[in-house]
């Protein structure tokens, strides 16, 4: 970064950050020809961190110093375009710089007037989500952490308004001697559903599975008997397969017997911003509440996830703080629509983002993404390698042969400089799971990475048959 002379930086702050960001800069313009995972040796320089706290505290600028020589290397590069794993997206350069801008402010946004600015933006990309999702006009939501925490949070609206139905105030008697809620999941469900349902004391064990097809499609016509006390789970994005479950059915039977429905759409509810994949995610609007990840295919810095419920003051009801020392204002006051109450304002990099993009930004995102998986399924298929999935969406699953040469194919992936894959299990199989999610992940991305995969598999095959 070369500044003017006027722009040249004239005090300690200044120097500060003006270092930070020619070193961010770099950073960011190198992520592309560097390794995906750290070396060993990378690794290893961390124990240059491991000291006992000192007596006296060090010079910013040498602390950042340190952060950078020895962190950087030693970081992911999730936020290049050939990282496949975990369904991560990366960070678009208007989040970037937005999420920069929005940690000098250091703006706490539990209260409007706490700050004004970081109140009503986070309202307008609520709505402009809520209109790209299809939502109901009438849906009220917050942004939190994640689709852990997005679940959560529509799961205790979901366990308000069921048991304020059976007469039970949960927010004030707790759950000793509240009427049973019956939970009802699919057999493929995510693993964040589970925990926000241990977290929120309807337990793990409690609930009623529902087995689900050869993609992880909840079977709709095994759900069992359903009431007005009947919470169920359902997904939009399996994240093995990207399958989704056939929400319509479920919708109209849940809502026939007074049934809550939610939609853990971490990923695949993105799928209704492409015109191309928006049948995908056809009845899914008829629930009653839903939860997605914003660092996923939004691509905004961590951490940030949103979640929406049809009727506000469900959310509300579970959601809401007050003390006399509290100042409010006849409008929206966002810690009332999340767990927490002092919280970043992480809406700043979600309106940067469908700013930025707009629509067809989004949606062009999405779809060269799904066609860049469905690039990458063709053509380890047509080598002769297993493909387990349809790939309908951005996920695909690849079997080398047994598991322990598939294994052994992503360990060597993984230690490869070129790409990065996750291991998984399908339906008993060992298998590679290439998650496409990036908007930085080009064609070029996508070649160099086949060719390492292939390459590898290739070698491991033509080592076994010299054996």
């Amino acid at each position: 970064m070369k500044l003017a002379k006027s722009d040249e930086p004239s005090t300690d702050v200044e120097k500060l950050l003006y270092d930070t960001a020619r070193r961010a800069v770099r950073y960011t313009y190198e992520i592309s020809q560097r390794r995906v995972a750290p070396s060993r040796e990378q690794i290893a320089r961390l124990e240059t961190f491991e000291e006992p706290l000192p007596q006296e505290g060090a010079d910013p600028g040498s602390v950042l110093a340190l952060l950078d020589d020895v962190g950087s290397p030693a970081t992911v590069a999730s936020t290049g375009g050939r990282y496949f794993g975990f369904v991560t997206g990366g960070a678009l350069p208007a989040t970037l710089a937005a999420n920069w801008l929005a940690t000098a402010w250091d703006q706490n946004v539990s209260f409007e007037v706490m700050s004004p600015i970081a109140a009503r933006i986070e309202l307008i990309a609520l709505d402009w989500l809520r209109g790209l999702f299809s939502l109901p006009p009438s849906t009220g939501g917050g942004l939190v952490t994640g689709a852990t925490m997005a679940n959560f949070t529509a799961l205790a609206a979901a366990r308000h308004a069921l048991l304020q139905r059976a007469g039970w105030d949960v927010e004030e008697n707790g759950l000793f001697g509240a009427p049973l809620v019956n939970v009802v999941i699919g057999e493929e469900r995510h693993v964040s559903l589970r925990k926000a349902l241990s977290m929120l004391g309807l337990g793990r064990a409690r609930v009623t599975t529902v087995p689900a097809d050869d993609q992880g499609r909840m079977i709709a016509g095994a759900l069992p008997e359903l009431d007005e006390r009947t919470l169920i789970c359902i997904q939009a994005g399996n994240v093995n397969t990207g399958a989704f479950d056939p929400a319509a059915e479920i919708c109209e039977r849940a809502h026939a017997a007074g049934a809550w429905v939610h939609v853990d759409g971490a990923f695949g509810l993105w799928a209704a911003a492409a015109p191309a994949r928006a049948h995908l995610v056809s009845g899914f609007a008829d629930a009653d509440s839903w939860g997605t990840d914003c660092h996923k295919w939004l691509n905004v810095p961590y951490d940030s996830g949103a979640a929406f419920v049809r009727e506000p003051k469900h959310l509300t009801a579970a959601m809401a703080a007050s003390a006399s020392y509290l100042q409010e204002t006849e409008n929206r006051q966002p810690c009332h629509f999340t767990p927490e109450s002092s919280r970043r304002a992480r809406g700043i990099e979600v309106w940067a983002a469908l700013k930025s993009l707009g629509r067809k930004g989004i949606a062009e995102i999405v779809e060269r993404n799904c066609r860049q998986a469905a690039f990458m399924a063709e053509r380890l298929r047509s080598e002769g390698y297993s493909v387990l999935n349809d790939v309908v969406l951005n996920q695909v699953l690849v079997s080398f042969g047994d598991a322990e040469t598939t294994r052994r194919i992503i360990a060597a992936v993984q230690s490869d400089e070129t790409c990065w894959c996750g291991p998984t299990e399908w339906k008993g199989r060992a298998a590679m799971r290439i998650s496409v999610s990036s908007w930085a992940t080009t064609q070029t991305d996508i070649e160099q990475s086949l060719q390492a995969i292939l390459r590898i598999a290739q070698s491991d095959r033509q080592q076994k048959r010299t054996v």
